[in-house]
């Protein structure tokens, strides 16, 4: 008799919405670019002034008056004009190759007009206050797009949502917490790191071992070879929301005993 394939069981992570909804709202770097080409919007990649991505998978893009986008999105027909913005999601620790992931957000931008611009501005400051949000109406131009489409692509692999898959999703818990923590953990704590290395398969423990990730899953590690990188994600227990579970959950990964003693279980 034949025997059945053995199934590799990868550990858990946060479904790709979540993933998507916490690289966005970490604000990282963004780019915009049309996605056809037109005569009057001869741009390649542009950086905006700034961006910020809303709960709902629209997109906040400030950029300058004269610019050539809001010219073209001024003059398209129904004041639409679609571009696709591409948000980046670096490491916060330095590694060779930093980019963890990316996600595209394809849909129309149009220009607001000068009252939904300036309560739109509001709205943001009262999330993520900017000076640069002063400046809309005097020399800079607020534009709105409205998502169609959102595409992520990381190590779990590459997918795509619905805009309403996006806007259900909630961030991770820690994603306001985790660069400083990761930070933390590498320029305060490399034993911890060496600990959690155990975990690692035998032929990767030489490289360079570098904390990579943080979510309510688990933590991920960088190793890098001369052969290449390798990314390894080290499963919590169960999933965590605040810092008193992951501290907890850090100690099992590194193994102290007292945790076997207290709660019983491993």
């Amino acid at each position: 008799m034949t025997e059945a394939p053995m199934t590799i069981r990868r550990p858990p992570a946060p479904n790709p919405a979540e993933r998507a909804k916490t690289i966005a709202t970490r604000n990282g770097p963004a780019s915009l670019v049309p996605t056809v080409e037109r005569a009057d919007c001869d741009t390649g990649r542009v950086v905006p002034v700034l961006h910020h991505v809303h709960h709902s998978g629209s997109v906040s893009i400030l950029l300058p008056d004269a610019h050539t986008l809001v010219g073209a999105a001024k003059q398209a027909q129904r004041g639409e004009l679609a571009v696709m913005v591409e948000l980046t999601d670096e490491a916060p620790v330095d590694l060779r190759e930093p980019i963890r992931g990316l996600v595209w957000i394809t849909g129309w931008l149009r220009p607001l007009s000068e009252v939904s611009a300036r309560a739109r501005a509001v709205s943001i400051a009262e999330t993520r206050p900017d000076p640069r949000l002063l400046d809309v109406g005097h020399g800079m131009t607020l534009l709105r797009l409205t998502p169609a489409s959102i595409v992520l692509a990381d190590a779990e692999g590459t997918h795509s949502l619905r805009p309403h898959m996006f806007s259900a999703a909630p961030p991770d818990p820690f994603h306001d917490y985790e660069a400083e923590w990761l930070r933390h953990l590498e320029s305060d704590h490399p034993d911890v790191v060496e600990q959690l290395a155990r975990h690692l398969p035998e032929e990767l423990r030489d490289g360079r071992i570098r904390p990579l990730g943080l979510d309510r899953y688990g933590l991920r590690l960088r190793v890098e070879t001369d052969a290449g990188d390798h990314d390894v994600r080290l499963a919590f227990s169960r999933s965590v929301d605040c810092p008193r579970q992951l501290s907890m959950e850090l100690q099992r990964l590194m193994g102290c005993p007292f945790l076997r003693q207290r709660d019983g279980r491993d």
